[in-house]
């Protein structure tokens, strides 16, 4: 039904019946998610439909959710059954941030108070020779939550070009070249070695360079250590050696990869946390 001058509302009761700033009623507009229903051609003043409230209300209880804007134009744009959906994957997400969060927190609280609550023999550290490697790469600045999905996908995008050249040609792994957290994205790179005979087969679909030989100092997790705040005591670890034992970290942290992150068995190892050390 359409609006008349009846059950259009003034902003500012709009406002009040929506329970939204004006700010935000401007910015919503601006973004698209809450149009007003009739905007004067010589004043400029908006006026809203009585029947969008209800839209408006929605938002406001999305925002509550701390949900991204972004994410709530999708719940809007979508139907009902859709949008229900939406929000239910979205907290999902949410939850699973905070348990690892509330599992970084303790680790910090141990550490900071002056405990241990992971032994030191818990990380076995090995030194070894890496050999040069031809790998294809691919590299993107990130934040810490864009990686679960990132990673295996371009994982699975070099290795398909990988076949191309002869197939994988050692384990793939992804070096951290900065800070990946809420508020540093790397950039981070995933590297799939291949035959150097053939690298040049590899054609449009990745990048190609070598990996210098190098020293590492690493140690190995299973399934269940690659889960924070396992995985950073993994990190703290090889860091540390390298201090008590006089050796200089030379380049950035990467993980190598040689086993499936998803599997039955928590305790199989899968993967080297490493540093490369002069």
């Amino acid at each position: 039904m359409e609006d008349t001058p009846e059950t259009l509302l003034t902003i500012g009761e709009f406002a009040r019946r929506s329970r939204l700033s004006l700010k935000a009623l401007r910015l919503y507009d601006r973004l698209g998610l809450l149009t007003p229903a009739r905007v004067d051609p010589v004043t400029g003043y908006r006026s809203y439909g009585a029947a969008q409230v209800e839209r408006a209300r929605l938002i406001v209880l999305l925002r509550r959710l701390d949900m991204p804007l972004a994410a709530v134009a999708d719940v809007l744009a979508a139907d009902g059954p859709a949008g229900a959906d939406l929000v239910a994957g979205y907290w999902a997400s949410v939850e699973r941030r905070i348990a690892v969060q509330r599992e970084l927190a303790v680790h910090l609280r141990v550490q900071l108070s002056g405990g241990s609550e992971r032994s030191p023999s818990m990380y076995r550290i090995e030194r070894r020779e890496v050999a040069e490697q031809t790998v294809l790469t691919e590299r993107r600045h990130l934040r810490i939550g864009e990686l679960s999905e990132w990673i295996p996908a371009a994982c699975q995008r070099l290795e398909a070009v990988a076949e191309r050249c002869g197939g994988v040609f050692g384990p793939p792994f992804v070096i951290y070249h900065g800070e990946v957290s809420e508020d540093g994205d790397g950039p981070v790179e995933v590297c799939v070695p291949v035959d150097p005979s053939l690298a040049g087969h590899a054609g449009p679909g990745a990048a190609v360079r070598v990996e210098p030989a190098h020293r590492q100092l690493y140690t190995r997790l299973t399934r269940a250590q690659m889960e924070y705040p396992d995985l950073l005591g993994g990190y703290e670890a090889v860091h540390r050696a390298a201090g008590e034992r006089g050796l200089d970290v030379v380049g950035s942290a990467r993980e190598i990869y040689f086993g499936h992150y998803l599997g039955p068995d928590p305790q199989e190892p899968i993967c080297d946390v490493a540093v490369p050390v002069g």
